[in-house]
């Protein structure tokens, strides 16, 4: 099986400062992640994944230092030189900082970024989202940031929960030359029926945008177990919203460890998929990630 994996993420907690991984631990989906409190490298990420052809693979910001975003590239720049992966980056950048022109035009100037994530504030809770609330989509200083984004070639990379996909379906029609793609399928963490209702109903409202993706990842519960009877319905929702071609696949490691082997995770996507045309399946696995992350298989970034 062909893979290009379309987010995935390396670490040296000994070289560099990850606050997060480093500093007192912070609310996270799967609760207790000491597990991965430690360096993941290439090699252990090859380990990881096995016998499977890695032929590609993105790497997502790793919520860095944020007093220097330019630093996590530099550090990419010399494992790609070394390791061979990743083949691109997507690079820290705060859209609605006094820095966000001359974070964007850098990485602008680094062949292998291809475009950034900022996550942007969320609520809790559907009830409490409150439209153009600072440091939010809707908010103005945030906006001023990501139209600079089409300008310096760069996509979009946004997790969030669903219940801010409005607001990134109005974000990505206001911007529609802006590649906008959505990480962990959305968050459908609720798996009520109630939940999985409202999670559908905003995948629909964004999906409605042609210039925005999905990465079918980060499908872990906490405390429970990956398997397909779980998390089948929720990929092919996510494929019949969307569509095959603007779909992805990939293994949120070493984050998802927590909750599943690389082996797990990739045959199970592997099983729910397994009826697919040939075609469809190559786009899902690899296809699709090369060409939204302008990946030349060539062997050039």
């Amino acid at each position: 099986m062909r893979i290009i994996d379309a987010h995935h993420h390396f670490w040296d907690i000994e070289a560099n400062y990850l606050p997060w991984l480093a500093d007192r631990p912070v609310a996270f989906r799967y609760g207790d992640y000491s597990a991965i409190k430690k360096n993941y490298l290439p090699a252990d990420y090859r380990a990881d994944a096995g016998d499977f052809e890695i032929i590609g693979s993105v790497f997502i910001e790793t919520e860095w230092n944020p007093a220097d975003p330019l630093g996590e590239v530099a550090w990419v720049e010399k494992v790609r030189r070394q390791a061979g992966l990743p083949s691109v980056m997507v690079a820290q950048a705060w859209l609605d900082r006094d820095d966000a022109a001359s974070v964007l035009e850098a990485h602008r100037q680094t062949p292998f970024v291809r475009g950034i994530r900022h996550k942007p504030k969320a609520v809790a809770r559907p009830e409490d989202v409150t439209l153009g609330a600072p440091g939010s989509m809707g908010d103005a200083a945030f906006r001023r940031g990501f139209a600079m984004l089409a300008p310096n070639g760069l996509s979009f990379d946004l997790q969030t929960p669903w219940w801010h996909l409005p607001e990134a379906a109005d974000l990505a029609a206001a911007f529609p030359d802006t590649q906008i793609i959505i990480n962990h399928t959305g968050l459908p963490s609720d798996r009520s029926a109630e939940g999985l209702a409202g999670w559908r109903n905003a995948m629909r409202r964004v999906a409605e945008c042609p210039n925005v993706a999905v990465k079918i990842s980060g499908l872990g519960q906490k405390g429970e177990p990956w398997t397909v009877a779980a998390n089948g319905p929720i990929v092919t929702d996510t494929i019949d919203i969307f569509r095959v071609d603007r779909c992805m696949f990939a293994s949120n490691f070493p984050v998802d460890s927590l909750v599943a082997s690389f082996s797990t995770i990739f045959a199970g996507f592997a099983a729910i998929v397994a009826d697919f045309p040939d075609a469809d399946r190559d786009a899902l696995f690899w296809a699709n990630a090369a060409r939204l992350y302008r990946i030349d298989l060539t062997g050039k970034a």
